[in-house]
């Protein structure tokens, strides 16, 4: 919300230091103390001396590229001498007349862009200064030539200065409003919390007016699909004027206060409802009268209704829009955009003005849904104060009247079912506990009453009554936030608590963080991926008929899927960095991943509000709609493990670096992994391993199709490797313990065997071990042979054998006797034959 110090000025007294930056920082420093957080300042950058002139004369001289320029005599004031000022100025506009008051800038003055202005040569003149237009003067988007301050109703001396005439002096003070305080989109929200920050008296806007009464003109509220239970409108108030002109300009100060508030102008009668919708926070629609058929009916849309909106889009409406309505059918979606058939022109001499009120869930849900962000949505979004209706519908017309030279008419209506907030019980003692400091009653009640709220005593305590304009104070937590607030955040001590002992991260969290503290010795990269997909990326690794959690309003209607694997995500962040530069890249993340069962339904009737513990039976509800989220750990490499250097080849990174992650994850987690061939929908189907411990698997391992990896533009060859964390968690004991340092010495001995060729090295090495006991101490894959000499359907693998006793010196016989015995497992299980 951008706030603009004069408008500010007109409801609570700021102090005027002469110095507009040094007072914006005085407003900003006295809104950040109740919680509203500061962003910038803004103005019109202008610098003089830029003054009215009069144009005393002009000749217009043809040029040879076909351009007409006036060579002007300017009069911008009186000479020391009395002589008059006279400045001769090239022009190439030709909306202007002899006796044309305007805007002169001279040189030395800046305009914005930036743009100094300086005497210079042109088209065989010293043009001393400029004729500003409207645009470069900052006052708006539209350039229909020279600025003639007589179209604004203005005639100023000579002389002047057009920056103070022009309300171009002003700042305006920005501030971001949270969600929770809708009300500070508005002066009047601003004003109040200024107010309550320092002490000085507020002048309420809504309220310093005789609010009249419109009758005769039909309103209807045809609600049957209400959102939540609430009727999507609650109040509709109308007020008609008749015999405006449509084409009066736009009072400058109102130009320079949209402009600075952001909002560009646009004719008379916008300007003035988005004037009074930045003033009051109500945001208004005016309707071109004559251009409606009959009355007005909100009503929800029906299926196959279009409407043309305002920026010329047709737009076909969903049944849960709430729309304003006529006798010839939809004529605006309601709080979002009206439609292009009732708008206000440059004809329109009667107008009828609309302030209502609708459901903050309705009219989100309708801007986000057809794309269409506004002022006026986004404060209906937030909730609008219901009473100030009246107030606002009055404070237009009267605008009207006063601008555009309209008058009222008692044609109208007010249809308003809006209730105040539900009073709240507040316990005596209760912001102290919760807050942590000690208030004193008087600052209580003095700190609600400043925010608007009713407060009486009650049992215990007091009975408050929060404004129409605060919907967030729902219960006594949010009356006691707007006491500190109000009283000042300073008085919170900044104290640490103390933890409880025998307190601390639990196993899971420990085990995390070691893992990643592994992987990252290791030189891999930890990264973190939106747990947003599409439903691609969940079936490419997991099979499209693998069940999927589904967001019910995601941000993002391509990637509306929660994640089933943490791989999708980092072969984006892959993309992203490869397309920058980066090719060689090690990357990991530790995350939880969303496995719902197949069959299984994960709504939930109704979430609870407010801050009381739900009912037993709702908590389990709630815990059923939550599919299973384990977590896991995933990596990624790609590139060169080992770049090129001198008398040294590169390495590519690839299924090997990947099954070394996993070993040093099961490492941290002292379990042991073995390996076996498997299959994946998108890994290569010649290097893909199934990871297991014992006989449950844990994850998988493998390198990416080279057409999954090349459609994403990444190597052909991609390394990749998830686990489950929490699988692997569940299967160790804990401990991790150091081996014992050998002393005595190592027999080596290899062995060759014959298998079957579908038959894994990894299960045909376990056998050695189970068969060769304690004194085969590590069995290595050296050689994997495949050929002549062989029958056909078989390989030969070879192990190499490292033998050890911990009490004494092997001898050769004995490190033979083991290996026979494993060979005899390998046999026993798979059919190994020792190799000739």
């Amino acid at each position: 919300m951008r706030v603009p110090l004069s408008w500010l000025r007109e409801f609570v007294e700021v102090p005027a230091s002469g110095d507009p930056m040094e007072d914006a920082a005085h407003v900003h420093a006295a809104l950040v103390r109740v919680g509203l957080e500061e962003e910038e300042v803004h103005g019109v950058p202008l610098t003089g001396p830029i003054v009215v002139g009069e144009v005393l004369e002009y000749v217009e001289e043809p040029q040879s590229n076909g351009k007409t320029i006036r060579w002007c005599q300017v009069r911008t004031g009186t000479l020391p001498d009395g002589e008059p000022e006279v400045h001769g100025i090239v022009c190439g506009a030709p909306n202007f007349h002899v006796g044309d008051k305007v805007v002169v800038s001279l040189p030395g003055s800046v305009l914005p862009g930036p743009f100094p202005i300086s005497a210079r040569k042109t088209y065989g003149h010293v043009s001393d200064g400029m004729i500003a237009s409207a645009r470069e003067l900052g006052l708006g988007d539209e350039h229909d030539g020279i600025l003639r301050l007589a179209e604004l109703d203005l005639d100023p001396e000579v002389g002047t200065d057009a920056i103070a005439l022009l309300g171009l002096d002003d700042v305006a003070v920005e501030v971001n409003v949270t969600p929770d305080r809708g009300y500070t989109l508005s002066l009047r929200g601003i004003a109040r919390e200024y107010a309550n920050s320092t002490g000085v008296a507020f002048r309420d806007p809504a309220s310093s007016r005789e609010i009249g009464v419109g009758e005769g003109f039909a309103v209807t509220i045809d609600d049957d699909a209400p959102i939540r239970g609430r009727r999507g409108c609650d109040v509709f108030v109308t007020r008609a004027v008749r015999g405006i002109d449509a084409t009066r300009p736009t009072p400058p100060w109102m130009v320079a206060r949209l402009t600075l508030a952001g909002i560009r102008s646009i004719s008379l009668p916008v300007d003035i409802t988005n004037y009074v919708m930045l003033e009051l926070g109500q945001p208004i629609h005016a309707y071109d009268l004559a251009r409606l058929h009959g009355g007005i009916t909100v009503r929800r849309a029906r299926a196959g209704e279009t409407l043309v909106t305002l920026d010329d889009q047709s737009r076909t409406l969903d049944p849960e829009d709430l729309l304003i309505t006529d006798d010839s059918g939809p004529i605006g979606i309601a709080g979002v955009m009206g439609g292009a058939s009732t708008e206000v022109s440059d004809e329109t001499t009667d107008v009828l003005i609309e302030a209502a009120n609708f459901d903050p869930v309705s009219i989100a849900r309708s801007a986000r849904r057809h794309k269409l962000p506004s002022e006026a949505s986004k404060r209906f979004a937030r909730g609008v104060d219901p009473l100030v209706a009246e107030a606002a519908a009055q404070r237009v017309i009267d605008l009207l009247v006063e601008l555009a030279g309209g008058t009222i008419v008692d044609l109208g209506s007010a249809w308003i079912e809006a209730l105040r907030p539900a009073t709240i019980d507040l316990a005596e003692g209760y912001v102290d506990g919760l807050v942590g400091v000690d208030f004193s009653l008087d600052e209580i009640t003095d700190s609600l009453a400043a925010v608007g709220c009713a407060v009486t005593p009650g049992e215990d305590g007091w009975r408050v009554t929060p404004p129409s304009w605060r919907p967030d104070l729902i219960d006594a937590p949010s009356l006691a936030e707007e006491v500190a607030r109000i009283v000042g955040y300073d008085r919170i001590p900044a104290q640490l608590p103390v933890a409880p002992p025998g307190r601390g991260l639990s196993r899971g969290q420990r085990v995390r963080r070691a893992v990643a503290d592994a992987l990252a010795a290791a030189g891999l990269t930890e990264v973190l991926a939106y747990p947003f997909v599409a439903e691609s990326d969940n079936a490419l690794f997991e099979g499209a008929d693998h069940p999927q959690m589904r967001l019910a309003n995601a941000l993002d209607a391509e990637n509306a899927l929660l994640r089933a694997t943490l791989l999708p995500g980092l072969l984006q962040i892959a993309h992203r960095n490869v397309s920058r530069g980066l090719t060689d890249l090690a990357l990991f993340e530790i995350g939880t991943v969303f496995l719902p069962e197949r069959g299984v339904d994960y709504g939930v009737s109704e979430v609870p509000l407010g801050t009381a513990r739900p009912e037993p039976t709702v908590l389990r509800e709630l815990e059923q709609s939550i599919p299973h989220q384990p977590w896991y750990v995933s990596a990624l490499m790609l590139g060169d493990r080992r770049p090129r250097g001198v008398g040294q080849s590169p390495e590519k990174a690839g299924l090997a670096d990947a099954l070394d992650a996993a070993h040093r994850v099961a490492a941290v987690l002292g379990v042991t992994l073995t390996v076996e061939t498997s299959s994946n929908p998108a890994l290569h189907p010649g290097r893909t391993a199934l990871l297991l411990v014992g006989d449950d698997r844990v994850g998988i391992a493998g390198e990416l199709l080279p057409a999954v990896a090349l459609e994403r533009d990444l190597p052909r060859q991609v390394g990749v490797l998830e686990l489950d964390l929490d699988r692997l968690l569940s299967l160790s004991t804990g401990e991790v313990t150091a081996g014992t340092i050998a002393g005595y010495p190592a027999a080596t001995q290899d062995l060759s065997v014959v298998v079957p060729v579908t038959t894994p090295a990894g299960a045909v090495r376990t056998a050695l071990l189970d068969g060769a006991g304690d004194l085969l101490e590590e069995a290595v894959l050296v050689d994997d042979y495949r050929g002549e000499g062989l029958e056909p359907g078989t390989k030969s693998i070879t192990f190499s054998l490292r033998f050890r006793a911990t009490d004494r010196t092997l001898t050769a016989a004995e490190a033979t006797e083991a290996k026979t015995a494993g060979l005899a497992v390998a046999t026993e299980r798979f059919g190994a034959q020792l190799r000739a």
